[in-house]
């Protein structure tokens, strides 16, 4: 759990929810209006301002129980000239958009090693792209479960025919207190712990070969 990290690494934690769950949302919100959905724009949430995207009670969740969310932007398939092309890349472009950031993140920390900054200076940012990275990536693996109203499952969705999507639609109800249960039973600890540790070291290591 997020939340039982020492209170000296908690600003670093809230300052990367805050820019990963706004950077993911307008993701979503972006991809959807190039391909031809003005909804979220309307909404206002075509943009990057945290206050848009926020959802207080989902970010508490992820410092608490190591899961949170955001407010989920509005999508409206009829704007879609390709619904199941379209859908798979505005479900996956949230996900993706952490991905980057933590690539991003990454190669911060590879520069500042590389400047020779010294560690426990004012110009020391590594305590926070350490965390923001492992956020990112904890966000991008924990989306891509394939459990609604997860982005893994929305993909899902649109890879299948339409007949297994209607049936999918009725279990979605089912999704939420699936993961109570998880958590409730300590069951998340055998499997979605274990979903996101594996894709972070995958990608962690991908990041070493990539600048070192």
């Amino acid at each position: 759990m997020l939340f039982t990290q020492s209170l000296a690494s908690l600003p670093y934690i809230i300052i990367s929810i805050i820019i990963a769950f706004t950077v993911h949302e307008f993701a979503h919100a972006y991809v959807a209006y190039k391909f031809g959905d003005p909804t979220a724009q309307k909404q206002g949430r075509l943009t990057f301002n945290p206050i848009a995207h926020i959802d207080p009670i989902g970010a508490i969740f992820i410092l608490i129980a190591g899961f949170g969310w955001a407010r989920p932007v509005p999508v409206n398939r009829h704007y879609f000239k390709r619904p199941k092309l379209a859908g798979v890349l505005v479900s996956f472009a949230g996900p993706f958009s952490n991905l980057v950031l933590a690539f991003l993140g990454f190669g911060g920390m590879v520069l500042l090693q590389k400047l020779g900054v010294p560690t426990g200076t004012a110009f020391d940012l590594y305590p926070f792209l350490s965390k923001f990275v492992s956020i990112n990536l904890m966000l991008f693996a924990f989306n891509l479960l394939p459990l609604p109203p997860l982005d893994g499952y929305r993909i899902i969705e649109d890879l299948v025919t339409s007949r297994v999507r209607a049936m999918l639609s009725k279990y979605e109800v089912y999704g939420s207190i699936i993961f109570i249960i998880l958590l409730v039973t300590g069951l998340s600890s055998q499997t979605i712990s274990p979903w996101i540790s594996n894709i972070s070291a995958f990608f962690y290591n991908i990041f070493i070969s990539i600048f070192y």
